[in-house]
């Protein structure tokens, strides 16, 4: 919030006699290096430099995206020898009422791009470290990142990674186990445990040549992912808790959802 105000405070400078020092492109970096320095603050000097090219990057990306789409929405005629141009918008050159409705358009459009470009450059071979913590016990396995894995809670768009229920078992209630592996569609989950009625989601999935089933899934304390040196924390994730094998070597214990890499993360220096 703080770096928004500052950045909007440039405005001002627009009636003062520092109006033509602020349009300079040295102040212009100067005021921004001050936006992202107030709003994400300094660690190292690598993750500021990164801050300020992403600063950069969307703000072109938007702002590209709303000149271009404007410009393509204008028409022009002769008109006495003139070129007139004429705009869908009100106001001139472009309207505040076209930046408030086009730029939400042009920021969701962006970063669904961005997110799938992302997602292709993931080396899904990759085996990575997973901890997960769940009823006061941490677990330390290891994942594999599969691009087969498109697996989302239909509620709630939460991406699920795949996991053999036995891994989980010692933090299991019994009567959750037993129910799981005779795939009980309907969970009866005892009076003295309903705070795990919170926890637990029933999953519908798809598997070849199966017929459509439902996989349980239980929303885990937390979740981190050792990957390319970075530990990252995914906020946003449920363990999908299946009955059969998935690596027939051992090789990995679980399968990782390629959006937890990118999506709804905190990253650790």
């Amino acid at each position: 919030m703080l770096g928004a105000f500052i950045g909007s405070t440039i405005v001002i400078f627009a009636f003062t006699p520092f109006a033509s020092m602020m349009t300079h492109p040295i102040m212009k970096l100067l005021y921004s290096l001050l936006i992202v320095y107030t709003a994400f603050g300094f660690t190292t000097f690598r993750n500021y430099a990164q801050t300020v090219f992403t600063f950069y990057f969307v703000t072109f990306m938007v702002g590209g995206g709303l000149i271009g789409t404007h410009f393509f929405l204008q028409t022009n005629e002769m008109v006495n020898g003139l070129v007139q141009s004429q705009s869908i918008s009100y106001g001139d050159p472009i309207s505040w009422l076209f930046v408030i409705f086009g730029f939400p358009v042009i920021y969701y459009f962006s970063k669904k791009r961005i997110e799938s470009v992302e997602v292709t450059k993931i080396h899904y071979d990759q085996i990575v470290k997973v901890k997960i913590q769940l009823a006061e016990e941490e677990l330390e396995l290891a994942g594999l990142i599969d691009s087969g894995n498109q697996l989302y809670d239909p509620l709630t768009k939460t991406p699920v990674m795949i996991m053999h229920v036995s891994s989980l078992e010692h933090c299991l209630p019994s009567w959750l186990t037993e129910q799981i592996y005779s795939k009980t569609e309907i969970p009866q989950i005892p009076e003295n445990d309903s705070g795990w009625a919170t926890k637990l989601r029933l999953i519908p999935f798809r598997a070849v040549g199966v017929e459509s089933q439902f996989l349980w899934a239980i929303k885990p304390d937390s979740v981190q992912v050792d990957h390319e040196g970075s530990s990252i924390v995914v906020n946003k994730v449920l363990i999908g808790l299946n009955t059969q094998q998935l690596s027939t070597n051992g090789e990995y214990q679980c399968i990782v959802h390629p959006k937890m890499l990118i999506s709804q993360k905190m990253v650790i220096a």
